[in-house]
């Protein structure tokens, strides 16, 4: 079962790498997006906390019944089992297509500001029609170091701790928040339980990126130091408990300021923000995810051993 294992972790990873992401039409995620619309609808109504817990018991039980099932049934052929699972595994991160979108707008900040801000558009909530070229270098920093852990290293740690049924909770979860969990008067209250759910979840996997960032950047000749200390002193001044982690670590590390306008800043500035800056973050964010993934195997090994151990007890 541990080969089986990682032939289903190291594969799903190689086809993220190599194809990206599945059409949207098929793509488990977009199905997610679809029924938390269709569902919002009906239980908005209810005004109470209450129905933030119904939307997500609702999405766990429609997306991981059918899953384990069929799971059970693939079981019985051993090479569509490991198929079948590698390629859903590989839809509830993305490592590629994170790496690809800061690719897009850095070289977008190089020919055409306007084009840049439209790309920009499609990563983050805010408005970005009037952002300077820094403020845009900012955001896509943010946004990619943020991506570490939501978009890498959360699902694969779910999946080292509980299968594939463990990433894909966490992607239910995440996907929730990032659809409901928002504090306007439309999506409070349906969206109070499923932003804290994702919290505790990224809770661990937050902390763990950012101390993979500062040794990362040790490793890359960034001022690590640098990068503990505004980690240290920054990391609880985004509203999210758990994304300020690895931004601020980012931040330390490149010696930049990274600045929401009133929402947040991270770090103090002794480098110009420029594209070429962002190079710098996509390097230490593919170093932190490849020694991230090799420490998951890690301790999935280590978990497998511990628990054998127990049960000869």
């Amino acid at each position: 079962m541990e080969l089986i294992f990682l032939i289903i972790f190291s594969g799903a990873i190689a086809l993220d790498l190599t194809l990206g992401e599945l059409p949207v039409t098929i793509h488990p995620v977009v199905w997610m997006g679809k029924l938390i619309s269709y569902l919002k609808t009906f239980l908005i109504k209810i005004p109470s906390n209450f129905s933030g817990v119904i939307l997500t018991i609702l999405l766990i039980i429609i997306f991981i019944v059918p899953l384990i099932t069929l799971l059970n049934i693939l079981s019985f052929n051993l090479l569509t089992y490991i198929m079948f699972s590698m390629v859903l595994l590989s839809t509830t991160f993305s490592i590629k297509f994170l790496i690809i979108s800061i690719v897009k707008i850095k070289e977008d900040l190089n020919h055409d500001l306007e084009k840049s801000r439209q790309s920009m558009s499609f990563l983050v909530s805010r408005d970005t029609k009037s952002l300077s070229k820094e403020e845009i270098v900012s955001a896509a920093i943010e946004t990619l170091s943020e991506n570490i852990t939501d978009s890498v290293v959360s699902p694969l740690f779910y999946t080292v701790i509980s299968g594939l049924p463990g990433a894909f909770i966490y992607r239910i979860i995440n996907t929730l928040d990032a659809m409901v969990g928002y504090k306007d008067e439309e999506n409070y209250l349906i969206g109070y339980f499923p932003a804290k759910v994702d919290d505790i979840l990224n809770y661990i996997p937050a902390r763990f990126c950012g101390i993979i960032l500062v040794f990362s950047s040790l490793i890359l000749g960034f001022n690590w130091k640098n990068s503990w200390e505004v980690m240290i002193k920054d990391a609880r001044n985004t509203p999210s408990p758990n994304s300020g982690y690895t931004m601020a670590a980012v931040a330390g590390a490149l010696e930049i300021s990274l600045i929401k306008q009133g929402v947040y800043k991270l770090g103090s500035p002794q480098r110009d923000l420029n594209p070429e800056t962002i190079n710098d973050a996509i390097k230490l964010t593919k170093l932190t995810i490849i020694i991230s993934i090799i420490l998951l195997i890690a301790i999935h090994v280590i978990l497998l051993i511990l628990v054998s151990n127990y049960t000869l007890i």
